[in-house]
């Protein structure tokens, strides 16, 4: 970044809302800012006034629970700069709009049963971009899309489907049928950033204020996608391998990218770790087609097994609905129902703690008691 970064705080995705929450939190002497990278414990964070180095204060750092407490790309923050130095501590993170989130767990927690917590790794999002490449290999895989479906309807951005490297693909049209085939409604472009092919489509998902990011494997052109919006080659882009046509994951530093036509860009290596993270509800807006039939079923609780009366088998039956798409409904089902069961074991534990400490401070006031007698 230059060393000028003086802007709008509108052009960074400001608005009524982060405005409104603001008010409510604010401090003598504090600033908004907009997290733009982050290495280790230190954010880069624009304000209106330029570019600032942040860390939290103690007291926020002590009273976070959680890693999802923590400050992420693109969070909003209240931070106070430091007079004559090009610093600020952190003292809140503003609510989010949407968020990324993957499945964290460490040390004595990756046991079967241990806890399991949420990391949000990209914040405030508008539009997620889910990009598959269409020069062979695993790139386009339709499971794959529908598990990005799943993730960008948890996440509350609105997902759209790019479909890259369309200069080296003789059947476009089968590809683009078979995407709509699994993602009713969500809009679907093909394009090829190397070729500068369909570029203008970003155009109306861009513009001054609005932050996308994009979600994919690797191989499938997500920084050349990021170069091209740039018009300039930023990001190393990887070779795709021969043998398996399969990429290299060339991105190495959380980001948020300022476009030279107006938005910002989210590039992070985190995306392509995320699990699902969600609930039933981001279920089936990512499966419409079947939460549609399932309205059809005799029982409000049909889990489309072998309860009579089940439309969605009965859509099978026919042919009506694939197999494969309702086989990787049933995975992500299973493994929401799994988060659902450690995260109901997590509040568990929280309980647990929260009453040992009571019953702590409540012999401790018995003890004093006794002892004024």
């Amino acid at each position: 970044m230059g060393k000028d970064n003086t802007m709008n705080l509108e052009d960074l995705g400001w608005d009524v809302f982060f405005s409104g929450e603001y008010e409510t939190v604010k401090a003598p002497d504090t600033v908004p800012a907009r997290v733009v990278t982050i290495e280790k414990d230190l954010c880069h964070v624009l304000t209106a006034s330029g570019e600032l180095a942040a860390q939290m204060s103690g007291r926020m750092r002590y009273l976070a629970g959680s890693v999802e407490q923590y400050p992420a790309i693109g969070d909003w923050l209240v931070v106070r700069p430091l007079p004559g130095e090009p610093k600020a501590t952190i003292q809140a993170i503003l609510p989010r709009k949407t968020k990324f989130s993957r499945q964290v767990s460490g040390g004595r927690q990756r046991i079967a049963g241990g806890k399991t917590e949420e990391e949000v790794v990209a914040a405030n999002v508008d539009t997620v971009f889910l990009v598959s490449g269409l020069d062979g290999g695993r790139n386009m895989n339709l499971r794959r899309i529908e598990r990005y479906l799943a993730i960008a309807r948890a996440s509350g951005a609105e997902p759209v489907i790019v479909l890259n490297k369309v200069d080296v693909c003789p059947d476009i049209e089968v590809h683009i049928k078979e995407a709509a085939t699994i993602a009713s409604g969500v809009p679907i472009h093909a394009i090829s950033a190397t070729a500068r092919i369909g570029m203008d489509v970003f155009k109306q998902y861009l513009g001054k204020g609005c932050t996308a990011a994009l979600l994919g494997s690797s191989g499938v052109g997500k920084s050349a996608i990021i170069n091209a919006l740039l018009g300039e080659e930023r990001l190393a882009t990887g070779a795709v391998r021969q043998s398996d046509l399969e990429g290299r994951h060339t991105t190495t530093r959380r980001e948020l990218i300022l476009l030279p036509g107006g938005g910002a860009v989210i590039d992070t290596p985190g995306m392509r770790e995320i699990q699902v993270w969600g609930d039933e509800q981001s279920l089936d807006s990512a499966f419409i087609d079947i939460s549609e039939l399932a309205k059809g079923c005799r029982f409000t609780d049909c889990r489309h097994d072998k309860e009579p009366g089940c439309a969605v088998r009965e859509a099978l039956r026919r042919g009506e609905l694939d197999m494969s798409h309702f086989k990787s409904y049933l995975k992500i089902q299973r493994e929401l129902q799994h988060l659902a069961t450690r995260q109901e074991g997590n509040a568990a534990i929280a309980e647990k703690t929260r009453w040992k400490q009571i019953s702590k401070i409540q012999k401790r006031i018995k003890k004093n008691s006794e002892g004024d007698w």
